[in-house]
């Protein structure tokens, strides 16, 4: 039998199945065989390396290949912006520990004694300003011991003395009368306005005898004692003394202050009365007053206190309006003949 015999043969069987299925050709293959997992022998897998690509396009597809994880897609398709990272502050460095300050005892006892330039001040030696000044100084004895040292302080009835040097130095002092026109302020000047010492120079200065020589240096510290309001005109005193200064304008001070009042108005009924006693001004009641009406449109004030513009706000409380104010006394010292503008120095047989 030729080979060729045996090959047909062998296809024989199926063709012939062929032929009794038509479906054959269509049908799914059947699965091979199950094969016995333990007689088959493992194998490591083979990993086929992939080349690289070269050329043009292998440079462009490196070059659009991320070298990064790729970000996550937004839901546009666009990719998601990386939220900026927030800056760490730096650590602050400790605090340095503060000092405890030991609590005030409830009961804790003060200082002893008075201090000494209080004192000086109450008794009108001088004003605490001077005292302190002689103290530095050691101008001030104390029950016979020279006492150098500021804040110092002592018994209230202690006797105290000063040198001869501090009472040449308080001779020094002066003390000058301005009769003060209208326009001028008397005490520190607002902007636009000018002080009323500007006034005291030696071409407005009205001599007298045993009068010193006037000197600049005499400005310095040279203040006004006493109010008088910018519209209003008269005697305005300017001292450099503590001691004048206490006694005209010191809390208890019982120094007359004496005015020429021109006004106009209907003043009520029982006005005249309550311009002597019976007025109160920011909540508090007024001293005793003298008041006189001389004619219609002039009153006659004797204070002995001096608040802000308290003429004029006692007689508007009663009716009135001020046109005119003159201040021509205070306490024995007068205002005389002193025109507007002029001034002089306290004379040594004058006192307040």
């Amino acid at each position: 039998m030729s080979g060729s015999d045996r090959d047909s043969k062998s296809r024989q069987p199926q063709n012939e199945a062929a032929a009794d299925d038509p479906w054959a050709k269509w049908r799914k293959p059947e699965a091979p065989a199950a094969v016995d997992a333990e007689k088959v022998p493992k194998t490591e897998p083979v990993v086929e390396a992939k080349a690289k690509p070269t050329g043009t396009l292998g440079v462009i597809k490196r070059a659009l290949k991320p070298s990064a994880p790729t970000a996550k897609k937004s839901a546009k398709g666009g990719p998601r912006p990386t939220p900026p990272t927030k800056a760490v502050p730096a650590a602050r460095p400790p605090r340095a520990p503060q000092p405890v300050r030991p609590a005030a005892a409830p009961n804790a006892p003060t200082p002893d004694g008075v201090r000494l330039s209080k004192i000086m001040s109450e008794r009108g030696m001088c004003s605490r300003r001077e005292a302190d000044l002689w103290i530095e100084r050691g101008w001030v004895f104390v029950d016979g011991e020279r006492i150098s040292e500021l804040g110092t302080r002592i018994k209230p009835d202690a006797d105290i003395a000063i040198t001869k040097e501090a009472k040449h130095d308080q001779a020094k002092q002066v003390t000058v009368l301005l009769n003060k026109p209208v326009g001028y302020v008397s005490g520190q000047p607002e902007p636009g306005f000018t002080p009323a010492i500007t006034l005291i120079t030696l071409e407005n200065q009205v001599k007298q005898s045993g009068d010193p020589e006037f000197k600049p240096w005499m400005l310095r510290n040279l203040a006004p004692s006493g109010r008088l309001d910018i519209d209003s005109t008269g005697l305005l005193v300017l001292t450099q003394d503590g001691r004048v200064a206490k006694k005209l304008i010191g809390d208890d001070s019982q120094v007359e202050k004496e005015y020429l009042v021109r006004v106009a108005g209907e003043m009520i009924p029982d006005g005249l009365k309550l311009l002597q006693h019976g007025l109160e001004l920011d909540g508090k009641p007024l001293k005793h007053a003298w008041v006189k009406q001389l004619n219609e449109d002039q009153l006659h004030f004797i204070l002995k206190e001096g608040k802000k513009r308290q003429i004029r706000r006692m007689c508007e409380l009663v009716g009135l309006r001020v046109l005119g104010l003159k201040r021509v006394r205070i306490g024995r010292v007068k205002l005389g003949d002193l025109q507007l503008g002029q001034w002089r120095f306290l004379r040594a047989d004058e006192a307040f």
